[in-house]
């Protein structure tokens, strides 16, 4: 879980603090890099996720007249799939979709549009940083967390900010390569061995007595 999650959990519940622990969620070695050229012309946007927290509604406003194709992961509701043509955003989506048909969405995208209202943690920021795509995501919740300096933030309730994040990754080369850089090494906190090692010392500590 994030540490949003933490704090949301002992607000809800009046657990002592110092009960409730955080172990991130590891990114799958299925995840792998996968060189691509980027299409500046008329990049593949990859979402995932169709509950309402996925905001595709702002996101599809925010691609209007912008020349891109999005690939979504699930199955969006007619009314979702109307927004996308009322901006006429080109839509494939793929529902039913195995771990196998994920990662090669990813492979086959530009960069990620993951600007959601709130997420638990948002483990497509790192699998997409896994596969080596610039990550455009929400300046809250857990997702800044999950983050940090390696995507381009944006305010997910404002259709304007979202745009001008596709803009500067879709427009600046250089700042691309530097998510891309940014974003291996963040991938680095959420390997397996790293979260197994956070795990043991909890079970470490429990064995010894500690609370």
């Amino acid at each position: 879980m994030s540490e949003a999650t933490r704090q949301e959990l002992i607000a809800l519940t009046g657990v002592a603090p110092a009960k409730v622990r955080v172990v991130r969620n590891c990114v799958s070695p299925e995840f792998l890099p996968l060189a691509a050229d980027f299409n500046a012309g008329r990049p593949r946007i990859l979402m995932l996720g169709t509950a309402p927290n996925k905001n595709l509604e702002r996101m599809a406003a925010a691609l209007a007249g912008f020349p891109c194709t999005v690939d979504l992961i699930g199955r969006p509701t007619p009314a979702q799939a109307a927004v996308f043509a009322q901006h006429g955003v080109a839509l494939a989506a793929h529902g039913d979709v195995t771990n196998s048909e994920i990662v090669a969405a990813y492979g086959r995208c530009d960069l990620v549009l993951f600007a959601s209202t709130h997420e638990g943690f948002g483990l497509p920021i790192v699998e997409a940083q896994a596969v080596g795509r610039p990550v455009i995501t929400s300046n809250c919740s857990s997702m800044a967390e999950v983050a940090g300096d390696s995507a381009c933030l944006v305010d997910p309730f404002d259709v304007t900010s979202i745009r001008a994040g596709v803009e500067r990754v879709v427009g600046d080369a250089e700042y691309r390569a530097e998510l891309l850089r940014r974003g291996f090494e963040n991938v680095k906190r959420f390997s397996a061995v790293t979260i197994a090692e956070e795990y043991s010392a909890i079970y470490r500590e429990l064995a010894g007595g500690g609370n």
